[in-house]
C-alpha cells in the first residue's frame, strides 16, 4: 500500500516545486523599459482625465482636455474616437451624435466632419438616449451641466498662455488630431468605439495620423490604444507583431480574463501578452479586479493598472492606499485635491 502511494506523492511533490519555482521567477515583460502609464517614483497615481473630465466640462471636447491640464498639466489624457462618413477621427464617447448635440438619428459614421465644422454644431450637450450609443428618446436638448449642476461655456475653461476660445458659447467638435497637437506632451489613452468594418477603417485612420505625427510629436511613443471589441483588439496584436512593433495598447476582455485567472493561480508566468495597461473597473462580475495582489501582479509585469470612473473620494483614497498606477475620474480637480493632501 505504502509503495502504491509512493509515484504519486513523488508526483504530487514535483508539481509543487514547479509551482514554487514559476511563483518566484521573474515574470516576463509584457511592456519592455520604461512604462509612462506607471505611478509616479513616490507611489503617487497618475490623475487621468476621462473624457476630459465630464463632470466639469463636455466630454470629448477640446475645453475639457484645457481644464484637465489646467488642474494638472500631467495629466493623462483619455477619449473616445470614431470616424466619420469623410474620414475624419473625431472625438466621441457614442457612436451617434445623439447625446452630446441637437443633431437626431446621426450616427458618426453617416455624417460628415465638414457639416459639423460648417455648422458649428455644439456637443455642450446631455441629452437622454435609448439605449447605450443610440438615439435621442425624446427630441429634448438638455444643455450640459457640471457637477454643481452649473452651465459652463468655452470661456469659463483656464487656458495656457496664448491659447483662445474657439467659440464664446459653443464646444465645437474636436478631432484626434487637435488633441494630439494641443497637448503636445501628455500621455493619451484613445479608445476606438466602432467595430466591423467601419472600427477596421477608423483603425486604419488612427495608425495613418499618428505615423504622420509622430516625427513631431512622439505618438508612438505616448498614445496607448484600447477597444471593448474583439476583432480590433486582434488588429492591435496583428499591428504590434508585424509593421508597428512600437504600438501601445491595453488588452480585451479576455484577454484580461486570462491573467485575473493566471494570477489567482499564482501562474501568471505564462501570461506573454504584450500590453502596457489595465484600464478596468474596480469589480467586474465575480472578478474582484481591485486588489493589492492583483495590482502587485500586473505590476511585476511591467503593466500599469487604470481604474474607472472614479468621481468620490473614499474610493480614490482607496485605490491610492491600494497602489494603483492611475484613477479614471470625470473629476480631475477633486483627484488632484487629494493627491496634493496625500503627497505634498
Amino acid at each position: 500500500m505504502f509503495f502504491l502511494k509512493k509515484p504519486f506523492l513523488y508526483t504530487l511533490s514535483a508539481i509543487l516545486l514547479i509551482w514554487v519555482i514559476l511563483m518566484v521567477l521573474p515574470k516576463p515583460q509584457s511592456h519592455q523599459g520604461n512604462n509612462p502609464l506607471r505611478a509616479y517614483p513616490d507611489g503617487r497615481p497618475h490623475i487621468v482625465a476621462h473624457g476630459g473630465g465630464n463632470w466639469e466640462f463636455p466630454d470629448n471636447t477640446l475645453e475639457a482636455y484645457y481644464n484637465a491640464y489646467s488642474v494638472d498639466p500631467n495629466v493623462i489624457m483619455e477619449t473616445d474616437i470614431a470616424i466619420t462618413k469623410d474620414g475624419v477621427v473625431v472625438l466621441t464617447h457614442d457612436r451617434s451624435f445623439d447625446r452630446k448635440t441637437t443633431l437626431i438619428n446621426a450616427l458618426v459614421h453617416e455624417t460628415e466632419y465638414t457639416y459639423l465644422v460648417e455648422n458649428e454644431i455644439d456637443f455642450g450637450y446631455e441629452n437622454p438616449i435609448d439605449r447605450p450609443n443610440g438615439f435621442n428618446v425624446t427630441g429634448e436638448h438638455i444643455l450640459y451641466t457640471n457637477y454643481v449642476n452649473e452651465t459652463v461655456s468655452p470661456l469659463d475653461v483656464t487656458y495656457p498662455e496664448g491659447v483662445e476660445p474657439r467659440h464664446p458659447e459653443k464646444f465645437l467638435v474636436t478631432t484626434l488630431e487637435d488633441l494630439i497637437t494641443a497637448f503636445p506632451d501628455n500621455t493619451i489613452v484613445v479608445e476606438l468605439k466602432q467595430y466591423g468594418e467601419i472600427g477596421m477603417r477608423l483603425l486604419d485612420a488612427v495608425i495613418e495620423l499618428m505615423e504622420d505625427l509622430d516625427g513631431d510629436y512622439n505618438t508612438f511613443e505616448r498614445i496607448t490604444l484600447a477597444t471593448f471589441h474583439e476583432d480590433i483588439y486582434f488588429a492591435f496584436r496583428d499591428l504590434k507583431t508585424t509593421t508597428h512593433p512600437q504600438l501601445l495598447y491595453s488588452p480585451q476582455e479576455k484577454s484580461l480574463t486570462t491573467f485575473y485567472i493566471l494570477h489567482l493561480l499564482r501562474l501568471s508566468y505564462f501570461y506573454r501578452d504584450p500590453v502596457i495597461t489595465y484600464h478596468i473597473p474596480m469589480q467586474s462580475g465575480a472578478f474582484n479586479l481591485s486588489t493589492r495582489h492583483f495590482i502587485r501582479t500586473a505590476q511585476r509585469h511591467n503593466i500599469a493598472v487604470h481604474y474607472w470612473t472614479i468621481n468620490d473620494e473614499e474610493t480614490m483614497r482607496e485605490l491610492i492606499d491600494l497602489g494603483a498606477d492611475g484613477i479614471l475620474t470625470d473629476r480631475p480637480t477633486l483627484l488632484k485635491e487629494i493627491l496634493d493632501d496625500l503627497f505634498e
